[in-house]
């Protein structure tokens, strides 16, 4: 296993590598993995604070990949609360229907959501990403399937000390299904980082665009000079890789919650 691991992270071991480097030596033949010539301070000061300065495009990535998870999350947890463990009329065939819109493809509401957002004054913001992403019917179903395993006494017992559904959530469902939430955060952050199509269709401002769209314009302005993109490359998925090594812990005991029952 650590023999194939370590050929997937080739890919990743040469980006860095490139990225340190002089452009003419980026392809030399065999592979210089330690640098000769040195130029990672030249590559990165113009990847962060050239002609298109990736601080800026960071900064926005960062606003609404985090606001957009954490409004998920508290979104997504709450009617998977209610759906789980709050009894009332049409609850079953309400969730049936919101099942129902995740099979609709998403390229099928692209204009209709254009012309809404249009209309509602969300185009061309980092709100209207937010919101465009802030609910998610995978989130609603993921974080079901945990309350579902939280006992009914735990419900019953808050009930008989006079707590409401409010109260149980927070004091007894929530902590209960912490790993569960935290995986799915982990996941909603990294979709929502890596998401291009979204703010291609609804930003049009250079100072508002995300890191996804400053990579491909920043590709295709120096896309002969690899040294250059390997370094926007790397500035792009370091903060992916600094979230999962964070939140690999909380993931293993969702998948370990997921897996025993009872």
């Amino acid at each position: 296993m650590f023999l194939f691991s370590l050929l997937f992270l080739m890919p990743f071991f040469w980006m860095i590598s490139a990225s340190f480097k002089i452009e003419a030596d980026v392809f030399n033949f065999p592979i210089e993995w330690i640098p000769v010539h040195w130029n990672a301070w030249g590559n990165y000061k113009e990847v962060w604070f050239g002609h298109y300065p990736f601080y800026t495009y960071y900064w926005n990535s960062i606003k609404i990949s985090v606001l957009t998870t954490l409004i998920s999350c508290t979104v997504s947890s709450l009617a998977a609360y209610g759906f789980s463990k709050v009894q009332f009329p049409a609850g079953k065939w309400l969730f049936l229907i919101v099942l129902a819109t995740y099979m609709i493809p998403g390229q099928a509401i692209l204009i209709p959501q254009f012309i809404l957002y249009r209309s509602a004054g969300f185009f061309d913001t980092h709100m209207g990403l937010i919101i465009l992403n802030s609910f998610s019917v995978l989130g609603t179903f993921m974080l079901r399937q945990f309350f579902i395993g939280i006992h009914n006494e735990y419900i019953e017992s808050a009930k008989m000390e006079g707590a409401g559904h409010f109260k149980i959530y927070l004091s007894i469902a929530l902590p209960l299904v912490r790993p569960a939430i935290a995986t799915y955060a982990i996941l909603r952050f990294i979709w929502t980082w890596n998401d291009y199509q979204n703010p291609l269709i609804f930003l049009r401002t250079d100072k508002l665009y995300t890191i996804q769209l400053a990579m491909q314009k920043f590709s295709s302005i120096n896309g002969e000079f690899y040294s250059l993109i390997m370094a926007a490359a790397v500035s792009a998925i370091f903060p992916l890789l600094i979230v999962f090594l964070v939140g690999q812990k909380s993931v293993i005991e969702g998948i370990s919650m997921g897996g025993v029952k009872g």
